[in-house]
């Protein structure tokens, strides 16, 4: 077949689809114009657009894409080498721009979505800044409240009107449907329903204190929430009401100032508590949030100070009452105390008269009637006589000495006296006694005892008379060792008296007495006992032995008076019994005007004089010491 350039003859054209292509162009073409008409006035419009150029380009892509459609009108007919020149032009400025600005939109898209992202993350921090407003505005509205709740209970000491001022603010401010206060009762059992705001709750309703739902309001220092069934929350039944009410309570602390502490004083300053229940409106979808449950907790401790400021005024009423009734029994007291002084003051006056005169003629003519010739059996019953006549003078004595101790009134007869003198008395007095025992009797006095002393002889006689004679009394057979001695200040201390504090000094010293016997010993149990008045050992009961048990217990008196101390030392029955006592003497001066040396020797066992002998005493009697009378008090 021959090669021939041929053509094929061209489908010929529909009138309709040209039409319609026409019409298409057209519209496509105008959208293309107008939509960078839009673009450019809404970006004038804008005051900020940081993609004007991306704009333009977009602009000029639409228009060229626009102007290709529009050329592209003319096409469907018998056209020109030029208009095909000009839609060559179009179309290859149309795909410049459109590459362009792709290129561009690679890089602006993400910019873009970035925008959008800050967008949304900027719209949720302003919500969250909303809801901290929201906070900020319900913290200061609480706080509102509580400045104008504690105003309000503060503003009164009345504890009445400070709980009914609570129960209404917070049923104001709360949209309460009912608040009650549940307080102790007197034995701390149970709790009684103290207030109510509307009166839903039974009054006078009592609860155990050992529910459970107390316990728990009761441990915990915050407001929760309590089931609505529970007793404390029970209110009076209503028509309609179908939905429960939520219920919150928290305790109030019944402070004490006198037991207020810095740390924790809620807890450590409360007897007891009290519980505040709050009843939110029934039939509604509202909660308790939890700057309501705080402002609750807050107006229960103002409530606490308030209450217990409250009870300032009420407390010391009644320690006015009480010191007052106090007085009363104080000032009865005295007058009785006064009456009995009295009384005791006119018995003894009496008894010291009326007792004394003619025990004193009964002891004269006794004696005189024992130098008379008598039968052994008269002799035998005035012997009797004189012994119980001379106990009962003791007795009496013993009782007068003792009431002037006991009220303060005897004081010390201070004076100079020669005090071998008093110790070789007391033995040349108990002596015979003795003998009547066949008991010996020695005295020992260290040579570094004074010869003189200034202090009270006649009390001093007296404690040596009452524990020599204790230890004659008790003793059967043996003997009795009495001894003197000076003692050092520092050696005297005694763990059995922590009060006696011995001090030396240049002008006093402290005379160390020792009375030994062989005789019926003392008890451990009764050695603390024995210097308390009308107190007998029980062997000594036991044995018959006689006594008003006056006789220590003055004695202790006396050596107390003259700065000393006394004590009993015993191995136990029938081991004998060793009685010290020390008394501070002061020193007197020699005849010369000189003061007497005291040399303290070291303990020794020194022999034993001879109580018949005047060892110790001046052989020429004007060698005496010029003495001031016994009793004389020194100046």
């Amino acid at each position: 077949m021959e090669n021939c350039d041929c053509i094929e003859p061209q489908w010929p054209a529909d009138e309709l689809l040209i039409k319609y292509q026409y019409i298409s162009d057209f519209f496509i073409a105008l959208a293309y114009f107008s939509i960078p008409l839009e673009l450019i006035y809404f970006v004038k419009k804008s005051s900020f657009f940081p993609y004007r150029w991306v704009l333009i380009q977009f602009g000029a892509f639409i228009v060229l894409c626009g102007a290709t459609h529009l050329i592209n009108l003319w096409t469907f007919t018998v056209h020109s080498k030029t208009l095909a020149i000009v839609m060559t032009i179009a179309k290859v400025s149309t795909a410049v721009v459109s590459c362009a600005t792709a290129l561009m939109l690679v890089h602006i898209i993400p910019d873009l979505l970035s925008v959008k992202t800050r967008e949304l993350f900027l719209k949720n921090k302003a919500e969250e800044l909303d809801r901290e407003m929201g906070l900020i505005r319900t913290q200061e509205e609480t706080g509102r409240h509580v400045r104008m709740l504690t105003h309000e209970i503060r503003s009164t000491l009345d504890r009445d009107t400070i709980l009914k001022t609570t129960l209404v603010e917070l049923g104001r401010t709360l949209g309460l449907e009912e608040c009650a206060l549940w307080m102790p009762s007197r034995n701390g059992s149970s709790l009684y329903l103290s207030r109510t705001l509307h009166h839903q709750l039974p009054t006078g309703s009592t609860v155990p204190i050992n529910l459970p739902v107390v316990n728990q309001i009761f441990s915990s220092n915050h407001a929760m929430i309590i089931p609505h069934t529970c007793q404390l929350a029970k209110i009076r039944p209503s028509s309609g009401r179908y939905v429960p009410p939520e219920v919150a309570a928290v305790r109030v602390p019944l402070l004490h100032l006198s037991n207020f502490q810095i740390n924790d004083w809620s807890e450590l300053s409360a007897k007891s508590y009290a519980v505040m229940v709050l009843i939110l409106p029934s039939d509604s979808a509202r909660k308790w949030h939890v700057h309501e449950l705080e402002l609750v907790e807050v107006v229960a401790d103002q409530v606490a100070v308030a209450l217990s400021h409250a009870a300032i005024p009420e407390e010391s009423m009644r320690a006015r009452d009480l010191l007052m009734e106090q007085n009363l029994a104080l000032d009865y007291a005295r007058q009785e105390a006064e009456l009995a002084i009295r009384a005791r003051n006119d018995f003894l006056a009496v008894m010291n008269h009326e007792m004394r005169t003619p025990l004193h003629a009964i002891i004269t003519l006794s004696s005189l009637l024992l130098e008379t010739e008598l039968n052994p059996e008269q002799r035998s019953m005035v012997e009797t006589v004189l012994k119980s006549s001379s106990l009962l003078a003791t007795l009496i004595n013993d009782i007068l000495d003792l009431s002037k101790l006991e009220d303060g009134s005897l004081e010390l007869q201070i004076g100079i006296f020669n005090l071998h003198s008093v110790f070789r008395e007391v033995v040349n007095f108990i002596k015979p006694i003795a003998a009547v025992k066949k008991l010996s009797v020695s005295l020992t006095l260290s040579p570094d005892l004074p010869l003189c002393a200034i202090g009270d002889e006649k009390r001093l006689m007296q404690i040596l008379l009452n524990i020599v004679g204790n230890a004659v009394k008790f003793t059967k057979e043996g003997h009795i060792s009495l001894t003197a001695s000076v003692a050092r200040a520092d050696y005297l201390r005694d763990f059995r008296a922590s009060e006696f504090y011995p001090v030396s000094s240049d002008g006093h010293f402290y005379l160390r007495v020792q009375v030994k016997d062989t005789g019926c010993g003392i008890s451990s149990q009764d050695l603390p006992h024995l210097f308390t008045k009308f107190a007998h050992g029980r062997n000594v009961a036991s044995r018959g032995f006689s006594g008003s048990g006056l006789g220590l217990a003055i004695c202790k008196r006396y050596v107390s008076l003259m700065q000393g101390h006394i004590w009993l030392e015993s191995e136990g029955i029938g081991k004998g019994c060793m009685a010290t006592f020390v008394v501070k003497l002061g020193i007197c001066e020699n005849p010369d005007g000189s003061q007497q040396k005291i040399v303290l020797l070291p303990w020794t066992k020194h022999g034993q004089e001879d109580t018949s002998s005047s060892r110790g005493m001046p052989k020429d009697p004007k060698a005496f010491i010029p003495l001031k009378p016994r009793y004389q008090r020194s100046v």
